[in-house]
């Protein structure tokens, strides 16, 4: 497919979000290179089976897909055809693309949803754009790579009127239902601080960046996975699934799990923007992840609920084999991890603790949790078919999924700037956020930042010698914008923000 191609029928369908006011309905007839205006489709039966596209076939997406294997797949596009062949063989029909936007540009009126499972950090270009073209957005966690894709994504979510759900399936679940309706109603009291955390990373993290290139596998193209970050040399420490510990790629621990363990936690509590937020970790490397990391976000109180009042609250996140200390009367030989990490709300009446995903909450005092009985419960727990379930319900008389763009958007925002002050810890204090204009208020304009490239420690004749090499200083400034708005790659792009 030509790039150029690519960028033309990007440009036609991203003036539909740029002027949402002229969306007429969730469902469109799209074809990129089509001269007269897009027509709405009629809405989805109930009965009737829907119309999915998936990107990022491999991992997580295929259990996505997998998950909604009772509506049709129409196609899948991956960019390493070995990662996904067992999803092309489960599927014989789907048309078959290593490039979204070729998919867009070719059958972009033959589906109604996208599911998009691929790296971080092509989940915004491959879901505004679908978003923009019309149709409802499953997209897997994290919503995306950077502050500013995550408010792109809720609010063209909102200006269409679309159906979408983030992959953290932890918010289906009845026990996080219960952990949010238990808070709510004042069963622990007042809650001002919370501690989380994850036994991630599973992956390498705390590396230097590679200093050669491996052959490119013939089943994948690079330039593609590459996608909008800056081109590097192919190396198999990347790809597959490592990708996740690199900076341009993945979020690391936090990035990948916060969404998860975090979402009861912002949910029960009501959060929105942080005010501030400070990181720590081992050794930072200017591409890598460190391999463990503590971040400690602070929130503003929140109108108070019927029940409960919502004061100040300290979130703090640990990852990487760090653990927050036990709470006072914590049952000994009791482990804090369950099913991969746990969250701690600390309330003036009790103290209530949850696994990840939200899983097996239950309170240090040793009374019994309320069963759930308000919120609204998913059918089976299943998240993937809720999502289904809203795609094939009227803008007009929807019922927003669990974690629809309108919370995960808020809760991305929290996750990847917490991934922010880690990789900022160099300026060496708690940095001061405007989550409305999406920017940091206590970085200058004149300081700058330096970053470890070369990892230098070596003992010679028993004596230990620090060779560290660093970059060249940085202005903190312009470095902190970009991570809050990437600059894409040239054949990459975003519609514009909608409002």
């Amino acid at each position: 497919m030509s790039k150029n191609i690519s960028r033309r029928s990007f440009l036609q369908t991203s003036a539909m979000a740029a002027g949402a006011a002229m969306v007429a309905g969730p469902l469109f007839s799209t074809s990129a290179n089509a001269a007269e205006p897009k027509k709405a489709k009629k809405k989805v039966a109930a009965t009737d089976k829907l119309n999915i596209a998936a990107v990022g076939i491999g991992g997580r997406g295929a259990a996505d897909i997998n998950a909604m294997d009772s509506q049709n797949i129409v196609a899948l596009c991956d960019c390493d055809w070995k990662y996904a062949a067992h999803e092309f063989e489960r599927f014989p029909n789907a048309k078959r693309f290593k490039d979204y936007r070729e998919m867009f540009d070719k059958i972009g009126n033959e589906f109604d949803a996208v599911i998009v499972g691929t790296a971080d950090h092509t989940h915004a270009c491959i879901a505004a754009q679908a978003l923009a073209m019309g149709k409802h957005v499953y997209c897997e966690k994290p919503l995306t790579h950077t502050v500013y894709e995550t408010r792109l994504l809720t609010n063209l979510a909102k200006a269409n009127g679309l159906a979408t759900q983030m992959g953290n399936q932890g918010a289906s679940l009845n026990s996080t239902r219960q952990i949010i309706e238990a808070i709510q109603s004042g069963v622990i009291g007042e809650v001002r601080k919370v501690d989380a955390f994850t036994d991630r990373p599973i992956w390498p993290q705390g590396l230097e960046t590679p200093a050669k290139a491996d052959p490119i596998p013939d089943t994948l193209d690079w330039d593609i996975f590459i996608g909008p970050a800056k081109y590097r040399d192919f190396n198999s420490i990347y790809h597959p699934w490592n990708w996740r510990g690199w900076w341009d790629f993945g979020t690391g621990a936090l990035g990948d799990m916060a969404c998860h363990i975090l979402q009861p936690v912002v949910d029960a509590l009501k959060l929105g923007y942080p005010v501030s937020c400070q990181g720590s970790s081992t050794n930072l490397m200017i591409d890598c992840a460190p391999n463990a990391q503590i971040v400690k976000f602070k929130f503003p109180a929140r109108d108070n609920m019927p029940k409960v009042a919502m004061p100040e609250c300290e979130v703090t996140w640990y990852d990487g084999g760090l653990k927050p200390e036990f709470p006072k009367g914590w049952p000994v030989g009791v482990n804090m991890n369950h099913s991969g990490g746990a969250a701690i709300f600390y309330g003036t009446k009790d103290v209530l603790v949850c696994g990840c995903y939200g899983t097996n909450p239950w309170l240090l005092s040793g009374k019994p949790l309320p069963a759930p009985s308000v919120t609204r419960e998913v059918a089976d727990q299943n998240h993937q078919m809720d999502f289904v379930r809203a795609c094939k319900e009227s803008k007009e008389n929807r019922v927003a999924c669990k974690s629809d763009f309108q919370f995960a958007g808020p809760l991305n925002e929290m996750v990847v700037m917490g991934v922010l002050a880690v990789r900022l810890q160099g300026l060496n204090r708690e940095l001061a956020w405007d989550g409305k204009n999406m920017k940091f208020t206590n970085i200058g304009p004149t300081e700058t930042i330096q970053f470890k490239v070369k990892d230098g420690f070596s003992v010679h004749d028993g004596h230990p010698t620090f060779e560290d090499k660093y970059t060249d200083p940085i202005n903190a400034q312009a470095f902190a914008a970009e991570l809050i708005k990437h600059t894409y790659r040239e054949g990459y792009s975003l519609p514009a923000m909608p409002f």
